[in-house]
C-alpha cells in the first residue's frame, strides 16, 4: 500500500498567523512537492513568517501544518526532518565555525565521534574547511552564511528551509551554493528558499510562491503562471540585429504581435501574446532574409515581471 501524498509534501491547510492585530500571513493553503520552492515577496510580506511556522518555531493562529506527515505537535519527530538557515545571525559566543557545527549535532542526539564526522562534512560541503579552526565571530557576512547552511544540513534533513541564503556571498560562493541547492534537490529534498532578489530565485526554482502582504498571491511552475497571464500582458522579447527595421515591418504583420518598437540604442523590442510562435517566426525570418541576429533576449518572463503583474492587477492574472 502506497504511503499517503502528504507523507513527501509540506502541506499548508488555512494557515494564519497574527502577531496581535498585526498579520504575518493570512489563510495559505499550498502542498509543496519535493524539489527547490522559491517563497518569494519583499520584506515584510511574510516569508520570514511562513518559514518559522514550517520549521515548527512558531504555531499557526488558525489552520494546521504538515512536514512530511509530521506536524509540530510533534516537535522531536519533525525537527529531525528539517535543518534551517535563518537570516538572522546568532552565534554562541567564542565557537569556532567546527564547534558550532559540532555542537547542534551533539544537541540532535548524535554522539561525540558521529557528530565530528557529519560536521567535517558538512563543512566540506559548504567549502569552509580551511576556516573552520577560526571563530565565527571573525568571519566575513558570506562565511557566516555559508556555517549557517552547513549546520542546517548536518543531520541529514528531509526539509532544508533557507531564509534568505545568498546575501553576501561573492559570485563564485553564490555559483557554488546554488549547486549545492540543486544537488540537494536532486538527491529528493525539499529545499525551500526566501529571498527578494526575485532574478536569482527564478534562476534557481523549480516552482514558486509568490507571497505579498501575508498573502499568497500565486505558485507552480513560474512559466505556467507566466502563461496564465499572457493574454493580458504580453510578453516582451528584446532582439538586437542588424537590420532591426526590416525585422519590425515583417513580424508585426502577425496577429499575435502587439508591439514591434525601434529603441533608441538600435534594438527592437516586441510584445507578443504567444512567445513561441513569435520565436518560430523569428527564425522563419532570418532563413528568408539573411537576417543577423546577435541577441534574443526575453525581458519579463522572470518571476519579477510576474510578481509586478500579480500585485499590480490584486493577484488576479
Amino acid at each position: 500500500m502506497s504511503a499517503p501524498a502528504s507523507d513527501n509534501r509540506i502541506v499548508y491547510e488555512n494557515v494564519s498567523k497574527f502577531y496581535g492585530e498585526v498579520l504575518g500571513v493570512n489563510r495559505v493553503t499550498l502542498s509543496v512537492p519535493p524539489g527547490i520552492t522559491g517563497l518569494v515577496g519583499p520584506n515584510g510580506s511574510g516569508k520570514t513568517t511562513l518559514m518559522n511556522l514550517t520549521a515548527g518555531l512558531l504555531r499557526p493562529t488558525r489552520g494546521a501544518i504538515s512536514v512530511l506527515g509530521q506536524t509540530p505537535d510533534h516537535p522531536e519527530e519533525m525537527f529531525r526532518l528539517v535543518g534551517y538557515a535563518t537570516q538572522y545571525d546568532a552565534f554562541p559566543p567564542g565557537l569556532t565555525g567546527f564547534q558550532f557545527v559540532e555542537s547542534l549535532l551533539r544537541v540532535h542526539g548524535f554522539g561525540r565521534v558521529e557528530a565530528e564526522e557529519l560536521a567535517w562534512k558538512a563543512i566540506e560541503r559548504v567549502n569552509l574547511v580551511d576556516a573552520a579552526g577560526r571563530r565565527v565571530a571573525g568571519y566575513s557576512k558570506g562565511m557566516r552564511q555559508r556555517i549557517k547552511l552547513a549546520q542546517a544540513i548536518a543531520h541529514r534533513p528531509s526539509v532544508l528551509i533557507l531564509d534568505e541564503p545568498l546575501n553576501g556571498l561573492d559570485p563564485m560562493a553564490r555559483a557554488e551554493v546554488i549547486a549545492l541547492f540543486r544537488e540537494l534537490a536532486a538527491g529528493g529534498l525539499h529545499v525551500l528558499v526566501s529571498s527578494h532578489i526575485l532574478h536569482e530565485v527564478d534562476l534557481i526554482s523549480d516552482q514558486v510562491v509568490l507571497i505579498h502582504g501575508g498573502y499568497v498571491v500565486a505558485e507552480g511552475e513560474i512559466g505556467g503562471v507566466r502563461d496564465e497571464m499572457e493574454e493580458q500582458h504580453p510578453a516582451q522579447v528584446l532582439i538586437r540585429c542588424d537590420r532591426p527595421s526590416l525585422l519590425a515591418s515583417r513580424v508585426f504583420l502577425h496577429d499575435h504581435v502587439v508591439e514591434a518598437r525601434l529603441l533608441e540604442d538600435g534594438g527592437l523590442l516586441v510584445r507578443t501574446r504567444d512567445a513561441d510562435r513569435f520565436h518560430l517566426l523569428l527564425n522563419e525570418v532570418v532563413l528568408d532574409t539573411g537576417l543577423a541576429v546577435e541577441t534574443v533576449l526575453p525581458t519579463d518572463a522572470d518571476v519579477n515581471a510576474v510578481y509586478e503583474y500579480l500585485i499590480s492587477n490584486g493577484g488576479k492574472s
